[in-house]
């Protein structure tokens, strides 16, 4: 493993230098068969359908609004907007998940069916990804859709990290209900 991998990364660094590169296909099957074998699981289900409820009819200016205001308590003292999804047990759930992976996921965060956030491993810089393309290539689409972005190399952590989205359905509607993403450090799947 330490081989491929060392063989492998001057091309991600060769490659990030003229831009993003594509994620290895690892990681769409380590999200496929690790991460939806609970991401489908009644304690995501329920969280999202409940959210689902509470901002059906919500106006674009209302989520507007809310993005607004979490944008504006990160990194404050108040977040009460922030507090309330991070204090959620499904964020706990998933922060575990992040800490169980032995570093292959950065982060985690599931969206409602409007893009709004239900529950996030880390606090994320907003709450609204309903205009993102991790959620209009994979909610929009249908059920199962999966969209792999491309990796970028990451400042903060110091990392090239990709992230892998999909839609998640009710599997008592079969329907469409949100999606997660799932960031990913990509150096791990080389």
């Amino acid at each position: 493993m330490f081989r491929e991998f060392s063989l492998a990364l001057p091309l991600v660094v060769a490659a990030s230098i003229a831009g993003a590169v594509d994620a290895p296909p690892a990681m769409k099957a380590f999200v496929e068969t690790d991460i939806m074998a609970w991401a489908t699981g009644p304690q995501v289900v329920d969280a999202i359908n409940a959210q689902n409820a509470e901002t059906a009819g919500a106006t674009q200016a209302q989520i507007d609004a809310w993005d607004g205001q979490w944008r504006a308590e990160v990194g404050q003292a108040e977040q009460p907007l922030i507090s309330e999804v991070m204090g959620r047990s499904l964020s706990a759930f998933l922060g575990e998940q992040v800490a169980a992976s032995g570093g292959r996921i950065t982060e985690i965060f599931v969206m409602d069916g409007l893009g709004l956030n239900v529950a996030a491993s880390d606090v994320t810089s907003d709450y609204w990804q309903g205009d993102e393309a991790k959620f209009q290539k994979t909610h929009g689409v249908g059920p199962g859709t999966v969209f792999v972005d491309e990796v970028e190399f990451d400042e903060s952590s110091q990392t090239y990290q990709g992230q892998v989205s999909v839609a998640l359905t009710d599997p008592a509607t079969g329907e469409v209900i949100g999606a997660i993403t799932v960031g990913l450090n990509a150096e791990a799947f080389f």
